[in-house]
């Protein structure tokens, strides 16, 4: 949760000049509408930051996500010699994968492009978490990888930084070329659903509806084999080839 709070810090910030004017208005202000203005001001300044650092709590602090139990339904099956990781510019898992499943050689790529991720939040991000050293720098579209070399291939909230309907299939596209045969994808993200509209305001508006994601991953002919939730927040899918 503090992370989250870090990378967004000037949001936060924002918030809680606005909550205390508000709070300041209701005390001293003394005309009815401008005192109702000021309660709904207040309000929705005080849910943002609560509920919105709540939930993240929740999620990354006290659900199952970053203690890995839902990797053992997303990997069942799976003979895994190769996997590879993708990011867009910001990797706090790779390390902790590498020590669960350290039989497994990983490849660890990293999708960030200065000039088409532009948002503070993740320039921040890399900042505070520069990539590892293994890391390879890798653009979403062109990856420096042989073709069907790859077991597994693991998205962990990160692809959604792909913000058009074309990048989001070219990322597929690679994903598919790079898999072996029997190999599967593990996308794990946020949705552009009621329940982070409920934790997140507009910010929800940041990652991409369920069905967004599906036709980008069937445009290059993936198949869902399973999905499940981690939180009512977080969303994982299982994508394999025909």
């Amino acid at each position: 949760m503090m992370t989250i709070a870090r990378f967004n810090w000037p949001f936060y910030v924002a918030a809680m000049i606005v909550l205390a004017a508000s709070v300041g208005s209701l005390i001293f202000v003394s005309i009815l509408p401008i005192k109702l203005i000021c309660a709904v001001v207040a309000a929705g300044a005080a849910y943002f930051i609560f509920i919105s650092l709540g939930v993240s709590h929740l999620i990354y602090d006290c659900s199952d996500l970053y203690r890995w139990q839902w990797l053992g339904r997303a990997l069942s099956g799976a003979n895994i010699h190769h996997a590879i990781f993708c990011h867009s510019g910001f990797d706090e898992s790779s390390d902790e994968l590498r020590m669960r499943l350290n039989k497994v050689e990983w490849l660890i790529l990293d999708h960030f492009n200065e000039t088409q991720m532009t948002e503070r939040s993740i320039r921040r991000a890399r900042k505070m978490f520069p990539p590892t050293p293994c890391t390879i720098p890798s653009a979403y579209h062109q990856w420096p990888v042989n073709a069907e070399s790859a077991d597994v291939i693991l998205g962990l909230l990160a692809i959604h930084e792909l913000r058009s309907h074309q990048e989001r299939c070219a990322w597929f596209s690679e994903a598919r070329r790079c898999l072996r045969s029997g190999g599967r994808v593990v996308l794990v993200e946020h949705l552009r659903n009621f329940a982070n509209f409920l934790a997140f305001g507009p910010g929800f508006l940041h990652f991409h509806s369920r069905k967004s994601w599906q036709q980008a991953w069937e445009s290059v002919a993936f198949r869902l084999a399973d999905e499940f939730s981690i939180t009512p927040w977080v969303r994982v899918f299982i994508l394999v080839a025909p």
